[in-house]
């Protein structure tokens, strides 16, 4: 139970808990460090943080690295770093189209992988395959593990019964909108279920695990069946009142000018219905090539032709305007791009959005710097994996507010795991 006011002890407990993340977090952006190293950093004594160091190798989040070879006086300095042993965490990726699950550690390395390409099927049906995929999961860790798994994260696109035409789905998925598959999945295995929309999820898993190490600050755009995004600002995860801050997606935008485009009426679109892959799916479709799966999709952007780049372009031209409307509101000096397909297509993507920015760059503003993301078609999936880790051990600013752990994320709280 949470206490009922902001007494001292917990104070002291919230910024004990915060140094301890901060010096974590430290870790993960430099790879390894001395004591002398955290405390010039975090500004703490070297009792202080000699404290933590010895509380975060207890609990095995740390290890030693080793000591520095560097040409000093004196004994040569003890160096720590990040144990990748020392926590994992399951995710479980649900998208219109596809169910994919990962099991991850500390360091954000996937250890196991299933996914279902597939129509989004029944509540009940995707839990039965879900829970499987996790007991497998499970499998692949000893006792001792185990007992060092987080919990499991859940990352899906908020509102799945919508926008179908958009997306040029034959399908009805309103039970979606009526369920709470969270809470669902959390009964089923039996664990504490962290809940994230996708676009959000993929941002956190740079942020702990990809660009997050050098940069504190950027917009992140992932196009998959869908397009998610997400914004980090101050080395946080930005959600807005209902979780779906820097939802790009539903940025207004002209209707699409392919042949292939649903008919509308409508004098303005959403900017997913251009920069999706379902979007060039539909598209390939239209021009006589067959897309009966992702890996028929997959094939066709590997080898290029036309109709790829003609979706390439309607595409760019929608996501470019979109993107400096949202920098000019966010302020972020980076872009990350990822993309559920490869093979080239995201370095074209990074160098097309890249030029279109510099383009329309208004007077006496910069044009973001472009990175690619670091987990591709995995981005979700990591994305949701890491959540569990991510509301245990980042250095969030509720930390200091009392707030709990996971006061951004949908939990079975009263479920515990050994």
């Amino acid at each position: 139970m949470r206490p009922s006011g902001p007494g001292r002890g917990t104070n002291s407990m919230n910024l004990r808990l915060y140094n301890e993340r901060t010096l974590l977090q430290r870790l993960r952006r430099t790879g390894e460090a001395s004591k002398a190293d955290l405390a010039r950093w975090a500004q703490l004594t070297n009792t202080a943080v000699g404290s933590i160091v010895q509380s975060l190798e207890e609990s095995h989040l740390i290890e030693p690295a080793g000591r520095r070879q560097e040409g000093q006086r004196g004994q040569p300095a003890g160096l720590y770093r990040i144990n990748p042993e020392g926590a994992y965490g399951i995710g479980v990726r649900l998208d219109r189209t596809s169910i994919e699950t990962v099991l991850i550690d500390l360091g954000g390395r996937i250890l196991a992988r299933e996914a279902h390409d597939l129509l989004l099927p029944h509540p009940d049906e995707a839990l039965a395959l879900v829970r499987k995929s996790i007991t497998r999961m499970l499998s692949v860790l000893d006792g001792t593990q185990r007992r060092r798994l987080m919990g499991v994260g859940l990352a899906q696109p908020y509102n799945l019964g919508s926008w179908l035409r958009e997306l040029d789905l034959k399908a009805d998925f309103r039970i979606w909108d009526e369920v709470d598959f969270g809470a669902m999945l959390s009964q089923a295995v039996e664990q504490p279920v962290f809940k994230e929309n996708d676009g959000n999820a993929a941002a956190i898993a740079e942020l702990f695990f990809g660009v997050g190490r050098e940069e504190s600050d950027f917009l992140y755009v992932f196009i998959g069946a869908a397009l998610g995004a997400g914004a980090v600002i101050g080395g946080e995860s930005l959600r807005g009142s209902s979780g779906n801050a820097a939802d790009l997606g539903l940025m207004p935008v002209l209707p699409s000018r392919l042949a292939s485009a649903p008919p509308t009426d409508r004098r303005w679109d959403i900017l997913l219905s251009r920069a999706s892959l379902n979007a060039l799916t539909r598209h390939l479709r239209h021009s006589g090539l067959p897309v009966r799966n992702h890996d028929d999709l997959e094939g066709h952007v590997a080898s290029g032709g036309r109709a790829v780049d003609e979706w390439l372009d309607d595409c760019v031209d929608a996501l470019v305007p979109s993107l400096r409307a949202s920098l000019a509101v966010l302020d972020l000096p980076a872009v990350v791009i990822d993309c559920d397909i490869d093979d080239g297509l995201i370095d074209k993507l990074v160098r097309r959005v890249d030029a279109g920015l510099r383009e329309i760059a208004p007077e006496a503003r910069q044009t973001p710097r472009l990175l690619r993301g670091s987990f591709g078609t995995n981005a979700g999936a990591v994305g949701a994996a890491s959540l569990p880790m991510f509301f245990s051990f980042s250095p969030r600013a509720d930390v200091l507010r009392g707030q709990p752990a996971s006061a951004f994320s949908h939990t079975a709280k009263e479920t515990t795991h050994a």
